[in-house]
């Protein structure tokens, strides 16, 4: 007959270990030493066996009853309870260590070989803002979508939607890749989109290049820091991205023949840039040098001064400047090219600056070099007219002069 709670309860050590048969291969095993544990006995394979399925104390009669009909379903399918036991226990192992803080830094670096430097830093930077420390130390098992749809509606809190988007990009590429990698099988995130805001596609605002002084003298009168003012004004004159800006080491400058030289792991296109200095921009860099030259970065984080300078910061000021929507740190390249075509000087020219990659690989490394003078008198002129404009605020947007 079956086993009743009271039998469990009542059942005594005596002078050798036995056990109380409940049926269907459960019984409970009473030691002479004391203690009372319930097994599961069962034969595969022509070999008689049983397992443990745990102490009185931790499995009640019904918990175990459950746990035999378990373990005879998987023995009626050739599998032996112990074994599938373990195999179960070690993936829950694995699953426990495969966070998703884990995850995404196997993931980052396997993808971080073919970004530049500078996207490879911001993608992190994100994910330690934004998300390791709201769900990086959870296992990606225990990750549900409500969950992350917390942690993405902190970011949508603050109407950064842009960011939000890209953020939540990463994350989903982070599980594809664990997916892949068989460390899961589901992504939560793919059903919390429904729930959030989407951000309105639009190009980069600009200014065009006679509003450009009154932003100027917005920024020269904000109370910001002079680092990240310098930063402004050095996208004005050099029409470098502001990733390759903000990573920029103070090695790459080489202020006495007015070039900077940057490396393609830096480069979003994966190409040498030179970039020649106007004499402003030199400068500014000189100023510059004066408050950042002790650091190994030339823009170096407020505070860790090993890393870049913050990826929002730029258009920060340019927000406390009265500019929000009106101009951006990258905006400031749309500027430039505009003028400058404008004003009738060789699209190669502008173009090479901007690091556009020229369709014939072999010709646009060839007139890479070949521009740097060209583009040297390029960018003189351009920083000149800013200054002009800048003494002459009703100035027209119209240059004098012979353009190349």
């Amino acid at each position: 007959m079956p086993l009743t709670v009271l039998q469990v309860k009542n059942s005594a050590p005596r002078e050798q270990d036995y056990g109380l048969a409940d049926g269907g291969g459960l019984f409970l095993w009473v030691r002479a030493a004391g203690g009372k544990s319930w097994r599961f006995r069962f034969r595969l394979d022509g070999k008689q066996s049983h397992i443990s399925l745990g102490t009185i104390e931790k499995v009640t009669l019904a918990q175990a009853r459950q746990s035999a009909s378990d373990a005879r379903q998987l023995v009626s399918q050739g599998k032996h309870p112990g074994l599938e036991r373990k195999v179960a226990r070690a993936q829950a192992s694995i699953s426990r260590a495969n966070t998703f803080k884990s995850l995404a830094l196997e993931w980052h670096q396997h993808k971080s070989a073919r970004w530049s430097v500078g996207y490879a830093n911001d993608v992190m930077e994100a994910f330690e803002l934004d998300i390791f420390g709201h769900v990086g130390g959870l296992p990606l098992i225990d990750i549900k979508p409500m969950l992350w749809l917390q942690v993405f509606r902190r970011i949508e809190s603050r109407g950064a939607l842009e960011k939000l988007r890209k953020v939540r990009q990463r994350c989903q590429e982070v599980y594809r890749f664990a997916i892949a990698t068989g460390r899961a099988e589901y992504n939560p995130i793919s059903d919390v989109g429904g729930a959030l805001q989407v951000p309105v596609s639009r190009h980069y605002p600009f200014l065009p290049i006679a509003e450009v002084p009154d932003l100027l003298r917005s920024v020269h009168a904000c109370s910001a820091h002079d680092v990240v003012k310098i930063a402004t004004r050095l996208l004005m004159l050099t029409g470098v991205r502001t990733a390759e800006l903000r990573g920029a080491p103070w090695s790459e400058f080489d202020l006495a023949k007015k070039l900077w030289m940057i490396p393609a792991k830096r480069m979003k296109k994966r190409r040498d840039h030179l970039v020649p200095l106007s004499t402003q921009a030199v400068v500014a860099l000189r100023e510059l040098e004066s408050i950042t030259g002790g650091y190994t970065l030339a823009f170096p984080g407020r505070n860790d001064p090993a890393k870049p300078m913050s990826e929002a910061a730029v258009n920060q000021l340019l927000k406390r400047s009265g500019y929000e929507g009106r101009a951006t740190g990258h905006g400031f390249r749309h500027t430039m090219s505009t003028t400058l075509h404008e004003q009738g000087y060789r699209s190669e020219w502008v173009e090479t600056q901007l690091s556009h990659v020229d369709k014939n690989t072999i010709r646009g490394t060839y007139n890479h070099a070949q521009y740097l003078e060209g583009r040297r008198e390029m960018l003189q002129w351009y920083a000149d007219y800013l200054d002009a404009l800048s003494s002459t605020p009703n100035k027209s947007s119209s240059a004098e002069g012979s353009i190349v």
